[in-house]
């Protein structure tokens, strides 16, 4: 790999970062074309490639789908993150999901077809997808994030995107161009949990 590609490479891991919160400009298909080309291209359990992607633009859906992800975080969601987050983060957790997701003009549904690839085997295939899909929007100046709090209610999200009984609702990923810049994420250094042989093994 040449440096300057090397460079680009990691300058886009080290930035990438959630977005929860959206500016109003429209996201179009040619934007989007890179980031679900990119998905397609992780690995995925026995190359089955079981990835599905329903693009949901439709204020109306996407205010739906904005409901039943502030629903999960109120009814579950946010009693179980409230003692585990720091204040600053709930905060920012507490507005994507009550308001900033719903505000993406993008949501892409990822899904998994359980019909070709194996149902135990969707984490390791759809979870690579999504985490392309996340460095490629980063790679084309686009917010995007991660959330599988809406699957809570999996049933009203199959019915919302006339889903078939094999294709099941793994996560939702807004998409959108970020309300304002995005800070660097906040990393303890890899050397910390680093461990050179056997566990407790400084790197």
């Amino acid at each position: 790999m040449s440096e300057a590609k090397r460079s680009d490479l990691f300058a886009v891991v080290n930035r990438q970062r959630a977005c929860r919160e959206f500016a109003d400009t429209p996201v179009r298909d040619a934007d989007l074309a890179p980031l679900l080309e990119a998905a397609t291209h992780a690995p995925s359990a026995e190359n089955k490639q079981p990835w599905e992607f329903v693009i949901v633009r439709d204020a109306a859906t996407r205010a739906a789908i904005g409901e039943l992800t502030r629903q999960a975080w109120e009814l579950h969601g946010r009693a179980f993150s409230e003692q585990r987050l720091t204040p600053e983060l709930l905060a920012e957790v507490d507005k994507g999901a009550t308001s900033g997701i719903a505000g993406a003009p993008v949501h892409v549904v990822v899904c998994a077809d359980i019909d070709r690839g194996l149902e135990a085997t969707v984490g390791s295939s759809i979870f690579p997808a999504i985490q392309n899909l996340l460095l490629a929007a980063t790679a084309v100046g686009l917010g995007s994030a991660l959330t599988t709090l809406t699957t809570a209610f999996s049933a009203e999200l199959r019915e919302l995107l006339s889903l078939p009984a094999h294709v099941v609702p793994v996560a939702v990923v807004p998409v959108g161009y970020p309300a304002h810049e995005l800070g660097r994420p906040r990393r303890e250094p890899f050397a910390e949990h680093t461990h050179r042989e056997q566990y407790g093994k400084a790197w």
